[in-house]
């Protein structure tokens, strides 16, 4: 009973951190000190995404990759003690062990784009991310044009938000107001985005949960999967349902079988698109699969099974505006996971190392 009281207190403590982090982001943190960012940010997008479809589902995949994962929740003591009565003897220590002006990986912080070192073992090569993960050439290609217009001012964490927006809006999905004022991190953890990345293998409930730790709730969930519109999916990862799981149309099992061999090990790394209707537009035709047992991979036809999220699969299926504002005001959401604000971390010049 314990433990469960103290995972309710610690999402309950993450939605009360990303409600103080709103209100300190703003969208107007660089419209004095870099008024050119939008964009510098946009205009690299454009380019890119027009070049290659796919590398804007790559970037919102990068931006979800990043605030997934968390190492530690660090509260100040004012924050203990004004919610102090609701904590159980001890929890105070576990969650704020460390120093709170150290930059350990903490949610939207570009910890994900840092570069392994002698003394560290990164994100990159974490099992959801190595061979998989791309975009890093296109953060740093931004960065780059930021830093020549305004010198140490913009974090890689507030740039990854930003091209993660316009990569939605120019694959045809739907905008948001931005919030920045991130910090970037100055170390990253494997073995915390082992720990925090959902795999393709996840069910339903392990995926309400590791969303639930992250002070999401299955509307969000649900709305950030449909972010599987685009982009594509190797051949290890959707083997284990289209050989193995009873919940998929056989025509598509079988067409989807052509490009990946039964064998563990033989074309591994063949790609295919997540969505087969419109895999370069970002629609509703993702619900619409899942709904005819077409989803790609296990853990999003988990979402269409006899399950807590079938209605709200059914609903986005049938209406784009639902699904468009319910996708942007998550996106708002999971950027406000635990970021690093003031003086914490630091603005990197590099977003593969750390200054």
């Amino acid at each position: 009973m314990a433990s469960v009281t103290t995972g309710f207190l610690a999402a309950t403590i993450l939605s009360l951190l990303a409600s103080a982090a709103h209100a300190q982001l703003s969208p107007a943190f660089y419209a004095r000190t870099c008024p050119s960012l939008p964009a510098i940010v946009g205009s690299v997008m454009a380019q890119v995404v027009r070049q290659e479809p796919r590398m804007g589902a790559s970037i919102i995949r990068l931006f979800f990759h990043d605030c997934f994962v968390n190492v530690r929740i660090h509260l100040s003591l004012s924050f203990l003690s004004l919610y102090s009565p609701l904590f159980p003897s001890g929890f105070r220590g576990k969650v704020c062990s460390g120093d709170p002006s150290e930059s350990s990986p903490t949610g939207c912080d570009a910890s994900v784009l840092l570069d392994d070192t002698p003394t560290m073992i990164g994100e990159k090569n974490a099992a959801g991310n190595a061979n998989s993960l791309r975009g890093y050439q296109v953060i740093d290609a931004i960065k780059s044009r930021v830093e020549a217009a305004c010198r140490s001012t913009v974090s890689c964490a507030d740039i990854l938000a930003l091209a993660s927006r316009d990569a939605v809006t120019l694959l045809g999905g739907p905008s948001w107001t931005v919030l920045l004022g991130r910090r970037d991190a100055r170390t990253a953890s494997m073995a915390a985005a082992n720990a925090n990345l959902p795999p393709a293998s996840d069910g339903i409930n392990n995926l309400i949960a590791r969303f639930s730790a992250k002070g999401l709730n299955l509307r969000d969930l649900t709305a950030l999967s449909g972010a599987h519109t685009v982009g594509a999916a190797s051949c290890r990862n959707f083997r284990p349902h289209i050989y193995g799981d009873s919940n998929v149309d056989p025509g598509f099992a079988m067409f989807r079988k052509r490009i990946c061999p039964a064998a563990a090990g033989v074309g591994d790394s063949n790609l295919a698109s997540l969505d087969s209707t419109s895999p370069n537009r970002f629609d509703v035709s993702y619900y619409r699969d899942l709904m005819a047992r077409r989803a790609l991979l296990h853990s999003d036809q988990e979402l269409f099974n006899n399950g807590p999220a079938d209605g709200l699969v059914r609903l986005y299926s049938s209406n784009g505006r639902a699904f468009d504002t319910d996708f942007a005001a998550a996106m708002v959401k999971m950027g406000n996971i635990s970021p690093l604000l003031g003086s914490a971390g630091e603005i990197r010049l590099n977003c593969r190392q750390a200054n």
